[in-house]
C-alpha cells in the first residue's frame, strides 16, 4: 500500500484562507457577530484587574466601605458579562464552523458521486474516508479554534499591552522582559509541533486506508493465511502512528513547564519592582501589583496557545489543500448532455471505439458492432479480452479515447447522463448490496417505485418466494455488502433492482457457477425474464447459455476475432470453436 505524505501547511496561504471563506458567505452576519463578540472578549477580559486595583488602592487605604462593595458589584456585574459574551462566543464558533464542515463534507461527497470511476481506480478508498472525515474535522478546527481564537488573542494581547503601559510603563517594561524568551520558546515549539501534526495526520491517513482495505479483503487475507504477515505490517503503521503522537506529547510536556517557568519569572520580578517601589516612593500601591499579575496570567496565556492557534491553522491548511486537491480533480463524467427521448428503443452502436484506462495500453482495439432493438449480444473470450471495459464504456463509467458509441442513434455524450443511465440496467456477477433494508438496496431510495413495483419485479424474477420467508421481508436488513444472504439470493436481488427500473438495455454479467442448481435454475429464469423484450448485452461465462443470442462477439486482447451466431461461428472452426471445445470438454470429463 502506498503511504501518503502531505507538506506542511503556510498559514498565510491567502488563496486557500480566501477559498475557505466563500463557505462561510452564506453565514456571513453570523461570521460577522462571531467577530464583534471576539473583539469585545478582548476589551472586556482587562477590565477585571483593573477594577481589582481600584478597589484595592482606591478604596481600602481610605476605609471607604461603600465604594468598596460598588467595585465588588461592578466586579460581579462584569464577570456575568464575561461570562455570557464567553459562552456566545464559544457556541458562536462552534455553530459557524460545524455548519461550514458541513457544506464542505456534502459538497465534497457530491463531488465525488460525480468522479469518474478512473478515480477510484487510482485512490485508495480509506484516504478518500479520511479526506471526508478526518480533513474536514481537522479543518472544523479553523473556524471553531483556530482563526476566530488567534484573532482574539492577538486582539487580547494588543489591549492588555496598551492598559498596562497606561497604569504603569515601568512596571509593563519589567513585567514583559521575559517576553523575549517566551516567544523563542513558543517559535521554537510551533516548528517542532508542525513538523509532528503532519506525522501524525500522514500516520492517521495510512491507517485508515490500511484497516479499510484489509477488513475489505478479510477473507483473501484468511484464504491465503496471511493474518501474521498482515498483522506485522498493521503494527508497524500503527507503531509508526504511536511514535508520531509521543513526539507531539513530549514536546507538550516539555514546552508548558518551561511556559510556566517563564511567566512565574515575570510574575516575580513585577511582585519584586512594584513592592520595593512601595517601600521606597510609596508610588505603587497592592492593588497595582496584584493587578499586574492577574495581567501577566492573561497576557502569557494567549502566548502560550499561540502556537497551538498556529499548528491549527496550518494543518487546517493541510487538510484544505487536500480537501481542494479531491474538489479540484477534473476526473468527472461530463454531463453536458440535455437530450432526454421521450422513448429509449434500444439500437446500440460501437464504431472505431478505442479505449485505455492508462496511457496508449489500449484495452479496446478498434472495436465496432450494432446491436438493433431487442437483440442479444454475448461477448465472449478470456479473461481481460475486454468484455467488462465493453459494458462499462456503454453506461459512460469511462470516457473512450477514439471512436463514437451511440443509442438510438444519438452519441452517449449528448444524452442527459442520469436519463442514459435509467435506461441501461446493469447485473453484475460480483453484487453488492448497501448495509441497508432489502427494499431500500432495490429502490435504492427512489420514492417513485412503490412497493406493489418491488413486489411485481420480485415476482416476475421469482425472487418474491423468498424475500417474504425473511424476517421482515423486504424490511429484512441484509448487513454490509449483504452478508446474511446467499450468493444466490444477492444475485436475485440484483435482478429485481434492474427489473423495477424497467430499462429498454440490459447489461448482464451471465455468471451461475457459484450457485447451486435449483438456484441457477430461478437465475436462469431471471435472465430470460430480464432480456425479454429488452437489448441486451450479455458477458457470457458458459457458451451453452448463450447459443440462441441474435450475435455473439468474440474477443480476444482487446480485439474483435469473430463475430456471428453460434452455427456460423462454429462453422468458421476459429477462436469460438476452440472455446467451444474446451468447455465441451470441461462437461464431459466432469
Amino acid at each position: 500500500m502506498e503511504k501518503e505524505k502531505v507538506k506542511t501547511g503556510n498559514i498565510v496561504d491567502f488563496k486557500v484562507l480566501k477559498r475557505l471563506f466563500e463557505f462561510a458567505r452564506p453565514y456571513i452576519k453570523r461570521f460577522y457577530l462571531l467577530v464583534f463578540l471576539t473583539i469585545l472578549l478582548a476589551v472586556l477580559t482587562p477590565v477585571r484587574p483593573w477594577l481589582v486595583q481600584k478597589a484595592i488602592d482606591g478604596y481600602v487605604p481610605v476605609g471607604d466601605y461603600q465604594g468598596l462593595v460598588f467595585m465588588i458589584s461592578l466586579l460581579v456585574g462584569h464577570l456575568f458579562l464575561l461570562a455570557l459574551v464567553q459562552y456566545s462566543h464559544t457556541y458562536l464558533s462552534g455553530w459557524v464552523g460545524q455548519t461550514i464542515i458541513k457544506d464542505i463534507r456534502i459538497k465534497l461527497y457530491e463531488h465525488l458521486l460525480k468522479l469518474k470511476l478512473k478515480f477510484f481506480d487510482n485512490t485508495p478508498i480509506g484516504r478518500l474516508v479520511t479526506r471526508n472525515v478526518s480533513d474536514i474535522e481537522t479543518l472544523s478546527n479553523v473556524f471553531s479554534e483556530g482563526l476566530a481564537a488567534l484573532i482574539g488573542d492577538l486582539l487580547q494581547l494588543v489591549v492588555l499591552i496598551g492598559v498596562m503601559f497606561y497604569m504603569d510603563w515601568k512596571l509593563t517594561l519589567i513585567s514583559l522582559s521575559t517576553l523575549p524568551l517566551l516567544i523563542f520558546s513558543t517559535y521554537v515549539f510551533k516548528e517542532k509541533i508542525k513538523v509532528t501534526f503532519n506525522d501524525v495526520r500522514n500516520a492517521v491517513s495510512n491507517l485508515n486506508s490500511f484497516v479499510q482495505e484489509h477488513v475489505s479483503g478479510m477473507n483473501i487475507v484468511q484464504i491465503f493465511g496471511a493474518e501474521k504477515r498482515e498483522y506485522e505490517k498493521f503494527k508497524e503503521i500503527n507503531r509508526e502512528h504511536r511514535k508520531a503522537h509521543i513526539r507531539s506529547v513530549m514536546y507538550y510536556a516539555i514546552y508548558f513547564p518551561v511556559a510556566e517557568i517563564i511567566q512565574a519569572i515575570a510574575i516575580g520580578m513585577a511582585v519584586w519592582y512594584g513592592a520595593r517601589s512601595i517601600l521606597i516612593s510609596s508610588g505603587t500601591g497592592p492593588g497595582m501589583i496584584i493587578a499586574f499579575i492577574m495581567y501577566i496570567q492573561m497576557f502569557f496565556r494567549p502566548i502560550r496557545m499561540i502556537a497551538d492557534r498556529f499548528n491549527t491553522l496550518q494543518m487546517g491548511i493541510v487538510s484544505s489543500n487536500r480537501i481542494f486537491d479531491v474538489l479540484d480533480s477534473d476526473e468527472h463524467i461530463a454531463d453536458e448532455g440535455k437530450y432526454v427521448p421521450e422513448q429509449f428503443k434500444g439500437d446500440v452502436s460501437f464504431k472505431n471505439v478505442w479505449f485505455a484506462y492508462k496511457d496508449e495500453g489500449y484495452v479496446l482495439k478498434d472495436i465496432s458492432f450494432e446491436v438493433k432493438e431487442g437483440q442479444t449480444v454475448a461477448l465472449v473470450g478470456a479473461t481481460g479480452a475486454g468484455k467488462s471495459s465493453v459494458i462499462n464504456l456503454l453506461s459512460r463509467f469511462y470516457e473512450i479515447n477514439k471512436g463514437d458509441i451511440s443509442v438510438d442513434g444519438v452519441d452517449l455524450k449528448e444524452y442527459d447522463l442520469s436519463a442514459l443511465r435509467q435506461n441501461i440496467g446493469v447485473v453484475l456477477q460480483d453484487v453488492f448490496l448497501f448495509s441497508d433494508t432489502i427494499r431500500e438496496n432495490i429502490t435504492l431510495g427512489n420514492p417513485d417505485i412503490t412497493e406493489e413495483d418491488v413486489l411485481f419485479a420480485a415476482e416476475l424474477v421469482g425472487a418474491k418466494k423468498f424475500i417474504q420467508k425473511l424476517p421482515g421481508g423486504l424490511d429484512y436488513d441484509v448487513m454490509e455488502r449483504g452478508a446474511t444472504l446467499s450468493v444466490g439470493q444477492r444475485q436475485l436481488i440484483s435482478f429485481v433492482r434492474a427489473m423495477v427500473y424497467d430499462p429498454k438495455i440490459i447489461v448482464l454479467d451471465e455468471a451461475t457457477s457459484s450457485v447451486d442448481s435449483e438456484t441457477e435454475e430461478l437465475i436462469q429464469n431471471a435472465i430470460e425474464v430480464l432480456m425479454k423484450g429488452r437489448t441486451a448485452i450479455v458477458i457470457a461465462h458458459r457458451l451453452s447459455t448463450i447459443q440462441g443470442a441474435d450475435k455473439i462477439i468474440v474477443l480476444d486482447k482487446g480485439e474483435i476475432k469473430e463475430m456471428g451466431t453460434h452455427q456460423e461461428l462454429l462453422e468458421m472452426d476459429g477462436f469460438y470453436t476452440q472455446l467451444y471445445q474446451m468447455q465441451y470438454k470441461e462437461v464431459i470429463d466432469t
